[in-house]
Parts: C-alpha cells; structure tokens; sequence
C-alpha cells in the first residue's frame, strides 16, 4: 500500500496546490497527514478544502497549531507571532472548518499496522525532534518500527541501529530511501507551508509499506503569493518574509 505523506501545511494553499499537482501522476492508496493544517498563512480554509476535495481514503492528527486555532489550548506557550497568526486563523475559519480541526483525533495514532503517526512525538504531542537523545526517548518508551512525525519543520531520519542512533537531514529536492527490516526509524518529511531547513521548496513523501520505500520529493511553488496574502491578510510579516530562505 501507498501512502501520501504530509506534514505542516501551515495554510499554505499554493504550497499545498504545488504538491497535489506533482503527485496527481504518481500512484497512492491513502492520504495521511501529520498535523498543523492551520497557522501562520492566510489560507485556511482553502488547504482545509483541498484536502476534503481528495478523493483517497485519509488518516489525519491535529498539530498544536490546530489545537491553538480551534480553541483546545489557549497557546499561552506561543511567541507572539504564532499566537497572532492562531487567533486570526480562528476568526476567518468557517464553522465547518473550525469543527474539523477541532475534531482531529490527538496521535500518536497505528495506521494500518504498518505504522505509527504522531505530531511531535508519540511521547507528548507537542515535544520538538531534533536530537539523538530526542529519538532515544521515544525508541525506549515507544512500540513501532517505523513512526512518522512533524513538528520540526526538518525533513530528517533517526535510525535506531545496533551501535547507536544514526541521526540524517534529508537534502536536496529527490531521494529514495529503504526502511531496512531490523531497524527503526522515526521520520519527518519536512514542512510544506513553512520550510526551515534552508530550502524553500515544499517538502511531501510517498511510504510504500510492501517495498519499505520512501519517495522523498521537493515542489516549487508561487511563494511570492503566498507572502503577498499574508502581507494583504495583516498577518505578521515576517511569517511572509521566512518563507523566502526557508528558516
């Protein structure tokens, strides 16, 4: 089976269209995505809608984003400008839309035995994987050979293996990677509508669960436009100006 894996979406419509457009060719069977559908961009509810206009089966968590914009938490550990960007999104999302985020089932979540779905980390939701000693926490209290997780924003791969976590950045716009049996891994395939890992294009994978591949792909898409909507909507403007060096 083929999963379409996406993560951070952030509002970002063109960002969200640039991907959808890429893999229309490409075969899957099922769409999952990470969390955080909402925040910082100015298009909610069109990412909301184009995810609802898919026809594949779809497996969703919510992301602290979500939680934040839905009225779940009150986002007293946001800075400033992430918070703004929440409580705008809150008073432009229509009723439906606010229903759905507020409806997104917590992860971690098993997805077809095959994998594990979380936002941050299966161990607390909203926790941040950057490190090594981040992946050892979660291979010792956490099943699952193969877990996906968002969050970051950095495409990257932790590999328990048997002399230690091997710890990689995803680079460049294509790459195929192979979940070898024996190991495990805990994956993020980087965030579409807001990059921080130097790269501004938009991040998406492809998990075939029979092969144990990943297809890993980077997509252009019209940033310019996007920044100019977050400029038009009053949002905070550096949320538009990141976009350009992807940090």
């Amino acid at each position: 089976m083929k999963y379409l894996i996406l993560s951070d979406l952030h509002s970002n419509s063109e960002a969200l269209t640039a991907v959808l457009r890429r893999v229309k060719r490409k075969k899957f069977d099922k769409v999952v995505v990470l969390g955080d559908f909402v925040g910082y961009a100015a298009n909610p509810n069109k990412v909301i809608d184009l995810l609802h206009g898919l026809k594949h089966p779809k497996v969703y968590i919510r992301g602290n984003h979500d939680k934040v914009a839905s009225g779940i938490d009150s986002g007293e550990n946001f800075n400033s400008v992430a918070l703004a960007a929440a409580r705008w999104t809150t008073a432009k999302l229509t009723p439906p839309n606010l229903r759905f985020i507020k409806q997104l089932p917590k992860g971690p979540l098993e997805v077809d035995n095959q994998f594990i779905i979380c936002h941050g980390s299966p161990l607390d939701e909203d926790a941040y994987v950057f490190s090594d000693y981040d992946a050892y926490l979660i291979f010792r209290e956490s099943p699952g050979d193969v877990i996906f997780f968002g969050h970051s924003h950095i495409p990257s791969i932790f590999t328990l293996e048997p002399n230690g976590i091997r710890v990689e950045a995803i680079r460049g716009d294509m790459k195929r990677i192979h979940l070898e049996r024996g190991k495990r891994y805990l994956v993020n395939p980087g965030s579409i509508g807001q990059p921080r890992d130097r790269n501004i294009r938009s991040p998406f994978m492809i998990f075939d669960s029979e092969s144990r591949m990943i297809h890993f792909e980077r997509v252009e898409y019209n940033l310019d436009r996007t920044r100019e909507k977050i400029y038009r909507a009053g949002l905070p403007q550096m949320l538009g100006d990141r976009l350009l060096s992807g940090t």
